[in-house]
């Protein structure tokens, strides 16, 4: 004889946990649903004020969707990061500047992301100048205005040297403040450099006279060991880089950095002639290039006081007065 009645206790068993899964289910997917539209909503709908978003060449979405939340421009990276994915157009994301502001949904942003039409592209070359870099910028930007000069020249030496892409209408308060967030961001990957007894203004200060002194990449670290062991011994530098910065623009061969220093030149009247004072100059001379601040940091161990530099560019370290004067006479190098 068949248990009916307890087939129907199983049947009944079975459709409760039929159910019950059944509603699970709708609330997983409707929670997941409520979470993607809360998602891809405006960060904040009222504020339509817009700021600058930099994207830089090669950044990854996940980086990008992370700064786009710091920023208070989405409401969660991982529904953007997965709407990018979703709708494949993470190759599709321009380099560049954006004027983004939170009361975009996060499916415009994505959009505004793959077209950076309004953008001027600029770079800046490696020991260039605060004079230099405002020449740049007035060549490109039409609301460039005198002075940006002034504000270029108080923050020599932390103007990263890059390619960048800002808006057209960009300020000079905008300009300098991308160019130092890149300078900060580089520097912070430097591995060693909690481990330097160096400043950072010390360290900023002497890369400025390496990416000056130092034309090939292997003379950097020696340019820096050089700098370093004359600071240590209590000698002038004797930096012809720093006289250079110190007379300023010369109208008869075009440039800031005159080509041959006279005697005369050398006892130009400035802090920032290193042949008159002792120590570092006051403040950069130019702006140095991740390689530089690596060379200051990194800088190896030698005994050598003095360099001289050959018709081609190249660096000669000697130990001695009388070695770097051989040196001189060896490649036929003025005095």
């Amino acid at each position: 004889m068949r248990d009916y009645a307890g087939t129907r206790n199983t049947r009944k068993r079975s459709m409760k946990k039929f159910f019950f899964l059944i509603v699970l289910l709708i609330l997983v997917i409707g929670g997941l649903g409520a979470w993607w539209i809360n998602g891809t909503a405006p960060a904040d709908s009222a504020d339509q004020k817009t700021q600058t978003f930099e994207v830089s060449q090669g950044e990854d979405v996940r980086q990008i969707a992370n700064d786009l939340k710091a920023k208070g421009l989405i409401k969660d990276a991982v529904v953007f990061y997965l709407l990018i994915k979703q709708e494949h157009i993470g190759g599709k994301i321009q380099a560049g500047n954006f004027q983004l502001s939170p009361s975009m949904s996060a499916g415009k942003i994505a959009s505004v992301l793959q077209v950076a039409k309004d953008d001027i592209r600029i770079t800046i070359p490696e020991g260039k100048r605060a004079e230099e870099i405002a020449g740049i910028l007035k060549e490109h930007f039409q609301n460039y205005n005198p002075s940006w000069n002034q504000q270029l020249d108080v923050n020599e030496g932390y103007l990263f040297p890059d390619t960048y892409a800002f808006d057209k209408n960009a300020d000079i308060t905008t300009i300098i403040a991308t160019m130092k967030d890149n300078f900060y961001k580089k520097y912070a990957s430097i591995p060693d450099r909690t481990k330097s007894t160096l400043t950072e203004a010390q360290i900023v200060t002497i890369a400025s006279i390496v990416e000056r002194e130092a034309r090939f990449p292997q003379d950097r670290p020696l340019v820096a060991s050089v700098i370093l062991n004359r600071l240590n011994a209590g000698m002038p530098l004797q930096v012809d880089a720093t006289v250079q910065y110190a007379l300023g623009y010369q109208s008869d061969e075009g440039t800031w950095w005159k080509n041959d220093l006279s005697n005369n030149d050398l006892k130009f009247n400035s802090p920032y002639n290193t042949y008159l004072n002792t120590g570092l100059p006051p403040a950069p001379i130019s702006n140095p290039g991740l390689e530089s601040l690596e060379a200051v940091i990194n800088a190896p161990q030698t005994n050598y006081l003095f360099y001289v530099s050959d018709k081609t560019g190249h660096n000669h370290y000697e130990e001695t007065f009388a070695q770097q004067q051989s040196d001189i006479q060896k490649y036929g190098i003025s005095d």
